[in-house]
Formats: C-alpha cells, sequence, structure tokens
C-alpha cells in the first residue's frame, strides 16, 4: 500500500448502510465490507450471522489523512448509528450487528476516545455512548455480492434503510431543527424565498454567477461546504454553475415536476435547502452534469478564510 493511505474500521451494524456515507468522497480510496472481530477464519455471511463466530459486520476504509483526516471519518461513523444500542442497529438484532470503532495506531485510538468523550458531553443522545473503542482485528472481505450494494441494488438498499428505521432515526437525530421565524430573521427575503419556499432568482441579476474569486460556496442555512470554484464554470445560463459538488454526500436529488416539467431538484442534506437543479448538458470533459445553483441559496468562503471559518481540512482543494 502507498505510504500516504490508511486503513480505518468500523462496525456499524449492516455493512450495506456504512459504504454510501463514506463512498466516493475526496481521500477516500475504497471502502470495503466484511467482517471482523470474531474467532472464525474467512467467515461466511451465513456463519456471522449465526451469531456463532465472534464477527461483526464491519466496513474498511483505505483513506489519505491528508485530504480526508480520521477525525471526518470518525464524526461521520457517528452519525450513521445508534451509539447507545447494545443489542444492533435499528432492525438487526445480535452481536454481529453491534458497533465499535477499531483503531489501527494510538493516533487513531486517541481521536476516537476523544471524539467519543466530546458526542458524551453533547447531551445529544440521553442514554450512555455504549459504542466501544478496540484495537483492530483481522479484516475479512465479504462476498461479492455485499460490496457496493447500495449500488447494485439501489432500489432495494433504499426501501431497506428506511425499512430498518435507520433512515428515519438519522434524519431525526441529526437533520437540522429549522425554527421558521428565526431564518426569516435570519436571512433576506430572497435567500428565504429560495432555500424555504423552492423559489427562483432571476438570471443574471443575482450574486455569484459571474463570480471567479477562489474559495467555496456553503449553504446559506447550515454552512455546510458545497460547491468550489475549481467546479464553477460559466454555463452562460446567468446562475452559478458547477461540474459537480465538493462531496456528493452534502447534496440530495429528487424529482422535481412543478411548472409542467421534468427536472432534478438539488436540496442539501443537512439543511434540506433548496438549492436549485443539476441537468446533464455540463461540459463533457468535467462528466457531462450541470449544476445550475441559485447565488441566493449561498455563502462564499474565499480561500484565504477557510481556515478561520472551520474549513482548513478542504484547503486541500486549492493545493
Amino acid at each position: 500500500m502507498d505510504n500516504q493511505y490508511q486503513i480505518a474500521t468500523f462496525a456499524g451494524g449492516c455493512f450495506w448502510c456504512m459504504v454510501e456515507p463514506f463512498d466516493e468522497r475526496p481521500g477516500i480510496e475504497s471502502v470495503i465490507s466484511g467482517y471482523t472481530g470474531g474467532v472464525t477464519e474467512n467467515p461466511t455471511y451465513m456463519e456471522v450471522i449465526t451469531e456463532n463466530t465472534g464477527h461483526k459486520e464491519a466496513v474498511q476504509i483505505t483513506y489519505d489523512p491528508s485530504i480526508f483526516p480520521y477525525e471526518r471519518l470518525v464524526e461521520i461513523f457517528w452519525r450513521q448509528i445508534d451509539p447507545t444500542d447494545p443489542g444492533g442497529q435499528f432492525a438487526d438484532r445480535g452481536e454481529s450487528y453491534t458497533t465499535a470503532i477499531y483503531y489501527h495506531n494510538e493516533e487513531q485510538k486517541q481521536i476516537a476516545e476523544e471524539s467519543k468523550k466530546q458526542l458524551e458531553e453533547s447531551g445529544i443522545f440521553k442514554d450512555p455512548i455504549i459504542t466501544p473503542i478496540l484495537p483492530a482485528e483481522t479484516f475479512y472481505p465479504a462476498e461479492d455480492k455485499h460490496q457496493d450494494y447500495y449500488k447494485k441494488n439501489s432500489f432495494h438498499y433504499k426501501m431497506y434503510k428506511k425499512g430498518s428505521g435507520r433512515a428515519n432515526f438519522l434524519k431525526n437525530q441529526w437533520g437540522m431543527k429549522k425554527n421558521r421565524e428565526e431564518l426569516k430573521q435570519r436571512l433576506t427575503d430572497l435567500q428565504y424565498k429560495v432555500t424555504q419556499e423552492n423559489g427562483t432568482e432571476k438570471p443574471f441579476e443575482n450574486e455569484f454567477f459571474d463570480h471567479e474569486e477562489e474559495g467555496i460556496y456553503v449553504d446559506i442555512v447550515s454552512k455546510e461546504p458545497l460547491f468550489s470554484s475549481k467546479d464553477k464554470y460559466d454555463a452562460g445560463c446567468g446562475w452559478p454553475s458547477f461540474t459537480k459538488p465538493i462531496e456528493k454526500q452534502h447534496v440530495k436529488e429528487e424529482m422535481d415536476r412543478s411548472h409542467g416539467m421534468f427536472r432534478t431538484e438539488v436540496r442539501s442534506e443537512e439543511a434540506d435547502s433548496h438549492l436549485g437543479h443539476v441537468f446533464e448538458d455540463g461540459p463533457k470533459s468535467r462528466g457531462g452534469l450541470r449544476y445550475c445553483i441559485n447565488s441566493a441559496a449561498l455563502e462564499f468562503i474565499p480561500k484565504d478564510k477557510m481556515e478561520e471559518r472551520g474549513y482548513g481540512y478542504l484547503t486541500y482543494l486549492f493545493s
């Protein structure tokens, strides 16, 4: 393995649901589903679910810490699970579905323990945090049919994630609690209309359609990072256009049938802000997509202000 990459291992219940949150983020080389923490060598899925091998379903992540630090991996992990449940995760019960962080070196151990302590002190969960932090053990990749399940069987995966109770739990636990009156006070009338009422600003008469400064664009409501100036281009449409988001997990797509059209709406993941739409008429050399976004949904953070604003981990974008 290249010296720049490191390994992280997390058990968070059904491994089908633990790949998507980490997959295809910058600096993530691979996410593999498998089994760890047990006594049987090369266990099969059927052996593990009998609860006789001692293994947990887990994911092993190969990552570049200079781009995607371990602190962020741990933060994402906590946001995928119920760390107070000693008997499994959601509809999946038994030892093989219990949670754990497996550290591969002393630095990972310290980061994980500090993160767990901060979560305990935050009061986000009323019950005790019982997820253990353990030394890494042998990891056995699962069968091919379990790898990238969320891609291979996307419909069944979405139904399972919702039906198991995981999706609703995570939305209720981590989704932004929006106070409409507070937002009306904090946002301009146009920002509120766009983000909360699915409005659209005028083309060529908005703040960022021809903006060229280096930096990132964040959600005006939640401040989650959405797009980089590196991926911005002039599409001639009168709105800011990007070829891709910084991380796909920060945006979600929904079918929009308004105004007698069929379009793909783009919304922010955490705040559920309406951002704009994505079209398939972008530059072919850069993926072919055009994220057409309302300036009113965005705040710009200049490159030289990113560190002080808490976005230092994204400065690699401009290296």
